[in-house]
C-alpha cells in the first residue's frame, strides 16, 4: 500500500488585506536569488538589508514595533527624483511582492500615466468623501493621496490603531503603486501556515478562513517556483535566427 504523503494544515484567507504579514522570505529570497540584490549582514542587529545590482535601491527589513518594518529608498535617476516606499509589519507579503516584482521586472516599460485607483474601482471599492480616496468593500482599508503628494494605504479594525499601513512618497513611480493596488484588490485568498492567532482578526463577518490539508512538498516548492519564474525574466532572449535567402531560380534556356 503506497505510503501517504505528509500534509500540512493551510489557511486560505480572504480578503488578503486581513491575512497578516506572512513569510518575509517571499520577498527577500527572490530579490537576492532571482534579481541579483546583494545583502548585508549585521549579527548584532535583527534586520535585513538588500541593495539592487545598480546600487540605486536599498530595502531594509527592520523589526520596529512602533514604525514601518519594510522601507525601500531609491536614488534619483535621469528624469526621476529620489523616492521611497514603506510597509508595516502586517502588510501581506504578497502585496509587497507585487510592488518589488514590478520594480525589478526588466521587461516593464513604465507607462507615462497610470491610474493608481483604477484597480480598486474595478474591484468594487468606493470613493469616499474626497478625490483620490477609495475604501474597500468591507470598509477596513482606505487608499488615499494627500493633496497631490504621498499615497497611503491603511487597514484599521473597529476604529483602533492601524493594523498596517503602506506609504509611497510623492515621486514613487505610478506603475509601481498601481502594481500594489492591483494586488491589494485581488479577491483571491492567500495562504497562511502559521497559527490563526497571527491573523489581525478572526471575525467571520470580516474574513473567510478555509482550512485545508495540502501536501508538504507543495508548500515547500512554492518559493522555489517563484524564484524560477522571476529568474526567467532576466534570461536573455534568443536572437532571431537569420532567415535563409531564397535559392535563385534557374534560368530558362532561350
Amino acid at each position: 500500500m503506497p505510503e501517504r504523503s505528509e500534509t500540512v494544515d493551510v489557511d486560505f484567507v480572504a480578503p488578503r488585506h486581513l491575512a497578516g504579514g506572512g513569510d518575509p522570505a517571499w520577498i527577500t529570497v527572490p530579490l537576492h536569488r532571482a534579481c541579483g540584490w546583494s545583502h548585508g549582514h549585521d549579527p548584532l542587529m535583527p534586520r535585513v538589508i538588500l541593495s539592487s545590482p545598480d546600487q540605486k535601491a536599498l530595502l531594509r527589513l527592520e523589526p520596529d514595533p512602533d514604525g514601518q518594518w519594510w522601507t525601500l529608498h531609491h536614488a534619483a535617476g535621469p528624469g526621476q527624483p529620489a523616492w521611497y516606499a514603506s510597509f508595516g509589519a502586517r502588510t501581506p507579503v504578497e502585496i509587497i511582492a507585487a510592488f518589488t516584482d514590478a520594480l525589478t521586472d526588466p521587461t516593464t516599460t513604465p507607462a507615462p500615466s497610470c491610474d493608481v485607483l483604477e484597480p480598486l474601482l474595478d474591484a468594487g471599492w468606493s470613493p469616499a468623501y474626497v478625490a483620490n480616496r477609495f475604501v474597500s468593500p468591507d470598509t477596513t482599508t482606505v487608499v488615499e493621496r494627500l493633496d497631490g503628494g504621498p499615497w497611503f494605504a491603511t487597514t484599521t479594525l473597529s476604529g483602533g490603531r492601524p493594523v498596517w499601513q503602506a506609504r509611497f512618497g510623492e515621486n514613487t513611480p505610478a506603475h509601481l503603486i498601481t502594481a500594489f493596488t492591483t494586488a491589494l484588490a485581488d479577491p483571491s485568498p492567500v495562504l497562511r501556515t502559521d497559527s490563526p492567532r497571527s491573523l489581525p482578526t478572526r471575525n467571520p463577518e470580516l474574513i473567510t478562513r478555509t482550512r485545508r490539508e495540502v501536501p508538504a512538498t507543495e508548500i515547500a516548492s512554492a518559493l522555489e517556483d517563484r524564484v524560477r519564474v522571476l529568474t526567467a525574466r532576466r534570461a536573455p532572449r534568443p536572437a532571431p535566427s537569420p532567415s535563409t535567402p531564397p535559392s535563385p531560380r534557374p534560368r530558362r534556356a532561350r
